[in-house]
């Protein structure tokens, strides 16, 4: 199911143009968003169910003395891994021409980083919060909760320059947040072309990008720091939660 998604997700790109207004950058950046935050939401989604039955299991291996949970949180993590390193590369093969990037080198490996990341950090949320709760239920309650903030947060819907000062700071707390910043600054920071403005001048891509969404290409590194920042905290709240939290009923 999983990689029927991806199939569905990416052929839906199809239909996504590329132009030089600013409209349709706009739909561009949309499909970017799209393409990081949907698909993402769905491993997390998916993944819950999944964990939460081989937990049962863990207790038991546990009691027994069979395994150690930090064993099976990392072998978890290592298959979830594999699983997500494909599913990205499925995607981003799919989505890239789809949506009109430039083939290029930097821009494309810059693109299946950001994929493979933001699908690893999602699946390790959802699994983190069954480590964190006593059923796959109450998890998807609070992941279903978590979801639409990182969703109004992520600088699409409303983008940082707009946020409320007061909320700002969440804005850089979210993860899907550096995922639209470094697959967009990676792929029009460096963009000298023009675009048209209703009601004004040709602007150039870059400047637009700086002065209306905040992005700039020149802190592409950190983005990437902050990927496995995300990725390596939330694996360590999983498998210590997994380790010290026990929700097993006798």
């Amino acid at each position: 199911m999983r990689y029927l998604m991806t199939l569905l997700f990416g052929l839906f790109f199809l239909f996504v143009i590329h132009s030089d207004s600013q409209q349709n950058l706009y739909n561009l950046l949309g499909a970017t968003y799209a393409a990081t935050f949907f698909l993402g939401a769905s491993n997390c989604i998916t993944v819950q169910p999944i964990v939460s039955i081989e937990r049962a299991v863990l207790y038991r291996e546990k009691a027994a003395g069979m395994y150690s949970p930090l064993s099976y949180a990392f072998a978890q993590t290592c298959v979830e891994l594999i699983y997500n390193i494909l599913q990205g590369t499925l995607y981003t093969i799919l989505i890239y021409a789809m949506i009109g990037y430039d083939w290029k080198p930097d821009k494309f490996f810059y693109f299946l980083f950001f994929v493979i990341a933001s699908l690893n950090y999602f699946t390790l949320f959802g699994m983190m919060f069954v480590a964190c709760t006593p059923s796959a239920l109450l998890a998807n309650i609070l992941v279903s909760f978590a979801l639409p903030l990182w969703n109004l947060f992520a600088g699409f819907l409303v983008v940082r320059p707009e946020i409320p000062i007061w909320w700002r700071w969440y804005y850089w707390a979210n993860p899907v947040s550096w995922t639209i910043y470094g697959v967009v600054a990676s792929q029009f920071g460096e963009n000298g072309g023009s675009i048209s403005v209703p009601g004004g001048s040709p602007v150039v891509v870059k400047q637009f990008l700086k002065d209306n969404l905040g992005i700039r290409h020149d802190f592409l590194g950190y983005v990437v720091l902050v990927h496995f920042a995300y990725i390596i905290a939330f694996f360590f709240v999983f498998g210590y939660s997994i380790k010290f939290l026990n929700f097993q009923k006798r």
